[in-house]
């Protein structure tokens, strides 16, 4: 699939972040399987734990529009980095909850370096709702 549109709203989005400490923009784009997309920045906070990224932001605010894990096609992850940009850890947990497993993560950077894998590849071993039971 062509991501090109959705990266291009990832890296518009990407203005949007507040970085006053890090000086490292992120954006994030989500599509769902209708064709809306979702738009995110990351957010930071002199408090450090309390910064949210902009998978999550893209995310989250999907959820809060009524879009669940199985709506979902795939999310874009933007920053100036040499290489594609990959979501970090609490990131990758939370998609690999929240999306479908079948979805994609198109990892990419300014100079359009990118990197498409699906959901169940970023986090090997997650844990999972399962692991509560």
């Amino acid at each position: 699939m062509d991501y090109q549109k959705l990266i291009e709203k990832a890296k518009e989005a990407r203005k949007l972040s507040y970085t006053p400490y890090s000086h490292f923009p992120v954006g994030a784009a989500l599509l769902t399987k209708e064709g809306k997309v979702y738009v995110g920045a990351n957010i930071e906070n002199a408090s450090y734990p309390l910064c949210m990224c902009a998978e999550r932001n893209a995310i989250y605010q999907s959820y809060l529009d009524g879009v669940r894990k199985d709506d979902i096609a795939a999310i874009v992850i933007v920053a100036d980095t040499p290489n594609p940009c990959s979501p970090c850890g609490a990131c990758r947990q939370v998609i690999s909850e929240l999306m479908d497993e079948n979805a994609d993560v198109i990892m990419t950077n300014l100079n359009d370096d990118t990197l498409v894998v699906k959901v169940k590849d970023i986090l090997p071993f997650a844990f999972s709702e399962e692991d509560l039971k």
